[in-house]
C-alpha cells in the first residue's frame, strides 16, 4: 500500500468510552465519504492498517465516534490515539472547475492574471466568513478570498489562477 493511493480523512483525537470507542476529528470535506465507508486505514508506524467500523455515529460536527472491530478496551484505544486516518483515493469523487477539496490544492502555485506568480498555497482557511487561500512566498503570506477572486484551477499544472484587486497583494503578514 502506497500512501499516495490514499487521502487523509482526519485524526483520532480522543477516547470516547471505556469500551474502546474513539473520536476521529474529520476534515469537513469528507464527512459524507467516511459516513458511508465500512472501514478506514490508520497509520501504525510506516504502515496503513485497515480497521473495520462496527458502530459509527456523529458526536458533533466533524467529530465521528467509532467502535472498531477488535478494539474493545481503553488500553486498545490508547494505541490508536493521535493516529492519522485515511481512505482510498478510489472513494474520492473528482472535483471540477473551481471547486476543490481543502487539501487538494495545498502546494499549488498561485498566479494572478495581472501580476503573475504570487506564491504557493500554504493552507485553506475556512474558519472565517469567506474561505481564504493562504498564499506564501519569500515576502510573507497573503490571504485571497476564494469566491471573489479565484478564476481557475489547473490541476494538471498544479496552478491556481486568481484575479486580485489593486492593493490586495500588498497586504502581507
Amino acid at each position: 500500500m502506497q500512501l499516495a493511493d490514499y487521502f487523509y480523512v482526519g485524526k483520532i483525537v480522543r477516547k470516547y468510552s471505556f469500551k474502546g470507542e474513539v473520536i476521529i476529528l474529520v476534515n469537513s470535506d469528507y464527512t459524507e465519504i467516511i459516513t458511508e465507508s465500512e472501514s478506514v486505514y490508520i497509520t501504525i508506524g510506516d504502515n496503513l492498517i485497515p480497521f473495520f467500523m462496527e458502530k459509527k455515529s456523529w458526536q458533533r460536527a466533524e467529530q465521528f465516534r467509532v467502535q472498531f472491530e477488535d478494539v474493545y478496551s481503553e488500553e486498545d484505544a490508547n494505541h490508536l490515539l493521535h493516529k492519522k486516518v485515511y481512505l482510498p483515493n478510489t472513494l474520492l469523487p473528482k472535483k471540477k472547475g473551481i471547486s476543490f477539496y481543502k487539501d487538494e490544492i495545498i502546494g499549488f502555485k498561485v498566479e494572478d492574471i495581472q501580476h503573475g506568480f504570487i506564491g504557493v498555497v500554504r493552507s485553506i482557511n475556512d474558519r472565517t466568513p469567506q474561505v481564504l487561500l493562504e498564499v506564501e512566498d519569500d515576502n510573507g503570506v497573503v490571504m485571497i478570498p476564494v469566491a471573489a477572486f479565484m478564476k481557475k484551477i489547473d490541476r494538471e499544472n498544479k496552478t491556481v489562477i486568481v484575479e486580485t484587486p489593486e492593493g490586495l497583494l500588498d497586504l502581507r503578514f
